[in-house]
C-alpha cells in the first residue's frame, strides 16, 4: 500500500505537469504523513545530507566546462575537423554531426548540452545542403544522447554516489557503449542518406588540408584526453577532473582560440547556475524519496516481486529494460537514477550483472528517453534549433531509436561491452 500511494501520487503529480522536483517532494510528504510516525523534517534532513557530497560537486563544474567550450570555439573546431574527414561520404554531414557529438560528449557530460552545442552548428549546415530538416534535427537529438554515456557523464556521477559504485570505473565502462551508440547511428545515417539521396561533398581532402585542420582542432581534441587521461591515470579524481576541465576550457577559449570574452564567460556562468539550481533541487528531494523507500524496505519487496515473475535472466533483463525505457519517456534521468538504482540493483546483482554494467545500462535506457515523447528533452532542443515541430521529426527518429535499441541490447547482454576496459585497466 505504501508503495502504491508513493508511486501513485508521484505519477499523478507528473501527469498534472507539476515540476519533477516538487512532485518527488510532495509524494514523499504524503506517504510519510499517512504511513509512518517519522517526523516530516526527515525530508529536509535527507535532502541536505544527500547533496552534501564531494563527488556531486563534479556536476556544476562539468556543466560549466561544457558551456565554456560551446562558446569558446571548441565545438566549432571539432565540427570543422570532422567535416573535413567525413564530408565526402554519402550522408557525410550527418556522420559529422554524430562524430562531433561523440567528441563533445567527452567534454560536457550532458545530453542536452551536446545536442544544443552541435545542433546549433550542424542543423543549419545540413539544411543548407538540402538535407530534410526533420532528418537533421532527429539525428542531432539522437546523437546528443551519447553525451551521458561517453565519459565524463553527470548521470554516472549520480549513480556512483547513490550506489557506492566507483565513478572512475563507470567512466571507463561507458567508453565502448558510447562509441557503439555512435557507430550504429552512423550506419543508420548512411542507410537513410542512401535512401533519400543525401550525398556528400564528393571532395576528398589532401593530407596537408587534414593536417592543417587537425592542428587548428588540436587543443579541442586534447580536452577529453586531459580530463579522462587524468582520471584513468589516477592523477586526479572525477570531481577534480571537472575543475581541471573548467580551467582548461577557460585557457583554451580565452587565450588559445581567443573567442571566449567576458560576455561569453558571463553567459556560461549564468546558464550553469540555472541548470545546476534545478539539478541540485531534484537531487536533494530525490535523495529524501530514496531514503523513505529504504526505510519502508520497498526496494526489497519490489526485487522479490520481479524475481518471482521469472527466473529467466534474458526475460527479466528485457522486462527491466522495457520498464526503464517507459520511465525515461516520462521523467528526467537524474531523479529516475536516484529512485530506481536502489530498487533494481539488488535484482540485477542476483542475476549476476555487475553494478558497473547496470549503471551503464540504466543510464543508456534513460538517455533514450531524451528522444522519446512526451519528455524527450533532446527533441525539444533540436526542434527549437531546427525550427521544426516534434511531429515533423517523428518520420526519422524511429530509425535512430531502432539503432539505439541495438546498442542497448548489446550493452545489456554482452558484459564485455562494459567490463573489458575496466578489467584491462585494473
Amino acid at each position: 500500500m505504501e508503495a502504491m500511494v508513493l508511486f501513485g501520487a508521484f505519477a499523478l503529480l507528473i501527469l498534472l505537469s507539476v515540476p519533477v522536483g516538487f512532485a518527488i517532494g510532495i509524494a514523499t510528504l504524503i506517504s510519510l504523513s499517512l504511513f509512518s510516525d517519522i517526523p516530516l523534517v526527515l525530508i529536509t534532513q535527507n535532502s541536505i545530507t544527500g547533496i552534501n557530497s564531494f563527488p556531486l560537486m563534479a556536476i556544476p563544474f562539468f556543466i560549466l566546462a561544457g558551456n565554456l567550450m560551446s562558446t569558446g570555439g571548441v565545438a566549432k573546431r571539432l565540427l570543422n575537423f570532422a567535416s573535413l574527414c567525413f564530408g565526402a561520404i554519402t550522408g557525410g554531414l550527418g556522420m559529422v554531426t554524430t562524430v562531433a557529438c561523440m567528441f563533445f560528449a567527452a567534454i560536457s557530460g550532458s545530453a542536452v548540452a551536446t545536442t544544443s552545442a552541435i545542433g546549433a552548428f550542424m542543423i543549419p549546415a545540413m539544411k543548407e545542403k538540402k538535407y530534410d530538416v526533420g532528418f537533421s534535427a532527429s539525428l542531432a537529438a539522437a546523437a546528443g544522447t551519447i553525451g551521458v554515456i561517453i565519459p565524463p557523464s553527470i548521470p554516472f556521477v549520480i549513480y556512483g554516489v547513490v550506489t557506492g559504485t566507483s565513478i572512475s570505473d563507470l567512466f571507463i565502462a561507458g567508453l565502448i557503449p558510447g562509441i557503439l551508440m555512435g557507430v550504429v547511428l552512423i550506419i543508420a545515417c548512411y542507410i537513410l542518406s542512401k535512401k533519400h539521396g543525401y550525398k556528400g561533398t564528393g571532395y576528398w581532402p589532401k593530407p596537408r588540408e587534414i593536417w592543417i585542420s587537425f592542428k587548428d582542432a588540436f587543443w579541442a581534441l586534447m580536452a577529453p584526453v586531459v580530463v579522462l587521461g587524468g582520471i584513468y591515470s589516477g592523477m586526479f579524481t572525477p570531481t577534480e577532473a571537472a575543475v581541471v576541465s573548467v580551467v582548461y576550457s577557460l585557457i583554451i577559449g580565452a587565450f588559445v582560440y581567443k573567442e571566449l570574452d567576458l560576455k561569453g564567460i558571463y553567459k556560461a556562468l549564468y546558464d550553469t547556475i540555472v541548470i545546476n539550481g534545478i539539478t541540485t533541487f531534484m537531487v536533494g528531494l530525490s535523495m529524501a524519496f530514496a531514503s523513505y523507500l529504504s526505510l519502508q524496505q520497498i526496494p526489497a519487496a519490489i526485487a522479490g516481486t520481479l524475481l518471482g515473475i521469472t527466473t529467466n535472466k534474458f526475460l527479466l533483463l528485457l522486462l527491466i529494460n522495457l520498464f526503464l525505457l517507459g520511465v525515461g519517456c516520462l521523467i528526467d534521468n537524474i531523479p529516475a537514477t536516484i529512485i530506481l538504482s536502489p530498487i533494481l540493483l539488488p535484482v540485477v546483482v542476483k542475476l549476476g550483472m555487475s553494478p558497473i554494467t547496470f549503471g551503464v545500462m540504466l543510464t543508456m535506457n534513460l538517455a533514450i528517453g531524451f528522444v522519446t515523447p512526451p519528455y524527450g528533452i533532446n527533441l525539444f532542443v533540436a526542434s527549437a534549433v531546427g525550427n521544426i515541430s516534434i511531429g515533423g521529426m517523428m518520420r526519422y527518429i524511429k530509425w535512430f531509436l531502432g539503432a539505439l535499441f541495438i546498442a542497448l541490447a548489446v550493452t545489456t547482454y554482452i558484459p564485455a561491452t562494459t567490463m573489458f576496459l575496466v578489467n584491462l585497466l585494473k
